[in-house]
């Protein structure tokens, strides 16, 4: 019995989907001899992690970027600040509410039910782990991400540049492509064999896109979660390098800074997961002979997408659990879909969060009143009859409302109208110029219009104040580790190197880095740049 059982398991380990053929012929390198463009998105890495480690000179690869090129240590995200949301910001180019992604996890007023693209095990299961399959990798990409609005791929590729994704969760392109599915996973999943997806002219996406399959071996199966880890995505990259495969912009996703950030927190587990990334960054630039030579032919991006904030630990009471201060409310339960009876849901993305009031009658300055007397929260915002913005700041006590307008203008060249006491989104104004100026908020205003023009239906944001988070029944928590999705500072800013370019983005916001990635196409070519 014990052999069967291990024959089994082996089967099931090692078994993996046949593998679309992808036509390398059109990556080899074009005769114009273009500029490549190499984007390295590190999930959460953030700029003290990466001065501490500079300092003490642990960071080889780093200091090599930064001293050929430039860093620029805080670039603002997206809101709410989680992976999809700001990695939709990013290849798009658009704010939330044209790309129509608004958070992790958020309510479909439409279809009346909970989209989750993968908070937690725990509450993915109760919420349905066929659905949350079908929205990840059918949904995400081809339906909810909007279709009128073209990625940095589409954009590149009707240029004829040609462009590659490696692992990344927003990879819509113009090339046809398949996902294939093992049985084992395809089954329980209720999903097909094989998906036809639109992507990059090379796609790789874990064990499900693996064009590389009996090329190069690549970590893919189960104990490497599927692919979805830095070695597969280094891998990938220094076999395109080495082949002289490289496309002209190639987005390579790095996840595994992320998990020992949540658990522990900044730190020493931090400290040597920055390490860990710098060899593997070394590793890319090896494969050019030099590092020399690396920078002479690639123009490199080493983002983050978003900061994390300590959380306190748990005899500190750092979770708000909002079903509880709503329990005089019917709050829509995981898994199932709204009741005649059902008047609240919750769409919980880390510290911030969505509160749906699903009936007319409920009162959204009502529902603000009672959370706000829990003395963790941080922000609280809906928009009113009148179209405006309606922000409170829970712990200064202060409130302002704010829309679109002419009265005032941000440093983005933005223009509001706004009402009542700044200090609730600790604006300060210039009385003579009205000029906006932003603190513990980065380019806050825009960042929630957005968030409130993303998808439809009426409800409140909500973020929760440094050191705590906030939760549903079954969500994520991280006690004593850290959390994100706030518009606070901390998680709103990430690090940015650029070397190989002396060109710069108009503001060093994520949402301007499209424009940017394709007026570097436009420019001719040069030698190594610093």
């Amino acid at each position: 019995m014990f052999i069967f059982l291990s024959i089994t398991v082996f089967f099931i380990l090692s078994s993996k989907p046949k593998q679309q053929e992808q036509d390398f012929s059109k990556l080899h390198s074009n005769p114009d001899h273009r500029r490549k463009v190499i984007w390295i998105m590190a999930d959460s890495l953030m700029s003290q992690a990466i001065d501490q480690g500079i300092k003490s000179g642990d960071l080889p690869a780093f200091s090599f970027l930064i001293s050929h090129g430039h860093y620029q240590k805080e670039v603002i995200s997206s809101f709410p600040t989680m992976s999809v949301t700001v990695d939709s910001t990013l290849i798009t180019g658009a704010h939330p509410d044209r790309h129509h992604i608004p958070g992790l996890i958020w309510f479909d007023n439409q279809e009346q039910r909970i989209v989750n693209y993968g908070t937690g095990l725990n509450e993915i299961l109760r919420d349905g782990l066929t659905q949350a399959a079908e929205d990840m990798v059918q949904n995400l990409n081809h339906k909810h991400l909007n279709q009128e609005i073209q990625t940095i791929f589409e954009a590149l590729e009707e240029r004829g540049i040609r462009t590659g994704s490696i692992n990344g969760l927003i990879y819509r392109g113009s090339n046809d492509h398949k996902l294939a599915f093992p049985s084992w996973v395809a089954k329980p999943l209720s999903l097909p064999d094989q998906v036809n997806v639109k992507a990059p002219d090379f796609f790789a996406l874990g064990m499900f896109a693996n064009p590389l399959q009996g090329k190069v071996s690549l970590p893919d199966g189960l104990t490497k979660e599927f692919g979805f880890k830095d070695a597969y995505s280094v891998e990938a990259t220094k076999y395109l390098i080495k082949n002289d495969l490289l496309p002209d912009f190639l987005f390579v996703y790095l996840p595994d800074l992320d998990k020992p950030l949540h658990k522990k927190g900044p730190g020493p587990q931090e400290k040597k997961a920055v390490q860990k990334l710098d060899r593997e960054i070394a590793e890319l630039l090896d494969s050019f002979g030099s590092w020399n030579e690396a920078i002479q032919h690639v123009t490199w991006v080493v983002c983050g997408d978003g900061g994390q904030t300590s959380i306190v630990p748990s005899n500190q009471n750092p979770v708000v659990q909002l079903d509880q201060l709503l329990n005089n409310y019917q709050v829509l339960k995981p898994g199932q879909q709204p009741s005649e009876k059902t008047e609240v849901a919750l769409a919980v993305n880390e510290r911030s969060a969505f509160v749906y009031a699903l009936k007319q009658e409920i009162s959204l300055n009502k529902l603000a009143d009672q959370l706000k007397k829990d003395d963790r929260v941080d922000i609280l915002a809906w928009k009113n009859e009148n179209g405006w913005i309606q922000v409170f700041n829970a712990e200064k006590n202060t409130e302002m409302q704010f829309r679109p307008g002419q009265e005032f203008e941000d440093s983005y060249h933005q223009k509001w109208d706004m009402k009542g006491d700044l200090k609730a989104l600790d604006l300060t104004v210039k009385a003579d110029k009205k000029q906006i100026s932003y603190g513990d908020y980065p380019d806050a205003l825009i960042r929630l219009w957005t968030s409130f023009h993303s998808h439809s239906g009426r409800y409140l944001i909500i973020t929760a104040r440094p050191g705590y988070e906030l939760a549903d029944v079954h969500s994520p928590t991280h006690k004593g580790g850290a959390g994100h999705g706030s518009l606070h500072q901390i998680d709103s800013v990430a690090p940015m190197i650029i070397t190989g370019t002396d060109q710069r983005p108009a503001h060093w916001r994520l949402v301007d880095m499209k424009p940017w990635i394709l007026s570097l196409f436009d420019s001719p070519t040069t030698e190594s740049k610093r």
